[in-house]
């Protein structure tokens, strides 16, 4: 246990108690405290495996190779449609995390399993993501535009993959396209400031 997790529980506003019990598991299982993204976070041999995350309408534990591991009863969600390897285990109340303590503790056993044997989620390729015909067009109308995004790393051409893709109108996609001009010249991915 570390005094920065402490703090973290003593401030947090909502979910105390699940992060209470949660920790608690976690640490029985095994692994190793650490406070990243401003989140407690779990680890087995310098490798993260669960994060404690609080939301507004739920609390999760969430899974970083989530997509590797077995979940026989079926607990474990896909946090959204393009999320490829991280799995949550969701709660809005602490009684859900002690009924369920077996199983988490399960998954939680898997997971480092996984990193015991150095297992890797298989990401989908940057080129199987769809362009717009907006950002071809700015590739083709700028050209150092598309030498800038193709400067980027994989995992940050498909957060602008999916964030130009997921306007509905081609005038939204081309504002985002146009939006992130500055960021991308940056090198920096969309959610990066």
């Amino acid at each position: 246990m570390i005094p920065e997790v402490d703090t973290f529980i003593e401030k947090a506003k909502q979910w105390k108690d699940e992060l209470i019990e949660s920790r608690r598991i976690a640490l029985e299982c095994g692994l190793t405290e650490a406070l990243k993204w401003y989140q407690p976070c779990y680890c087995y041999d310098g490798n993260n495996v669960v994060i404690l995350s609080c939301f507004k309408d739920y609390y999760a534990l969430s899974f970083f190779k989530g997509a590797l591991l077995e979940d026989p009863v079926e607990i474990l969600v896909q946090p959204t449609e393009n999320m490829q390897a991280g799995r949550q285990i969701r709660f809005t109340d602490v009684s859900q995390i002690i009924e369920q303590e077996e199983q988490i503790k399960a998954i939680i056993k898997n997971a480092i399993e996984v990193e015991k044997k150095g297992l890797k989620v298989e990401f989908k390729d940057t080129s199987e993501f769809e362009v717009p015909q907006e950002l071809l067009d700015k590739f083709e109308e700028d050209p150092n535009y598309k030498k800038a995004f193709y400067a980027l790393t994989p995992g940050r051409q498909r957060g602008y993959l999916l964030h130009f893709s997921g306007a509905k109108q081609s005038e939204t996609r081309a504002a985002r396209i146009n939006r992130c001009e500055d960021k991308i010249y940056a090198g920096k991915g969309f959610n990066e400031r």
